[in-house]
């Protein structure tokens, strides 16, 4: 590998690294999240979580904890799958 070849893998790993870095971060916000919609479905009354919008929101807070747990594994698709998932 020549040294212009080189150059072009330390690019790719340096721009790879900002991806990731990158994910991280949004699997801490949508953690952040699930546990503020947790917390929001935990406050309701047993009445009200057995209501759809409290159903909403713990299937919202789930879809967000496996989207979160999606970026840990740096598995973009799955994210995005369990983020457009949100009603």
């Amino acid at each position: 590998m020549n040294a212009t070849d080189r150059k072009t893998v330390a690019e790719a790993l340096a721009g790879l690294a900002v991806m990731i870095d990158t994910l991280d971060n949004i699997g801490a916000a949508l953690r952040d999240l699930a546990d503020a919609e947790r917390e929001k479905f935990d406050n309701l009354s047993e009445g009200l979580q057995g209501a759809q919008s409290g159903q909403d929101i713990e299937a919202a807070a789930e879809a967000l904890e496996a989207a979160a747990d999606a970026c840990d594994n740096t598995d973009v698709g799955e994210a995005v799958t369990h983020l457009e998932s949100i009603s």
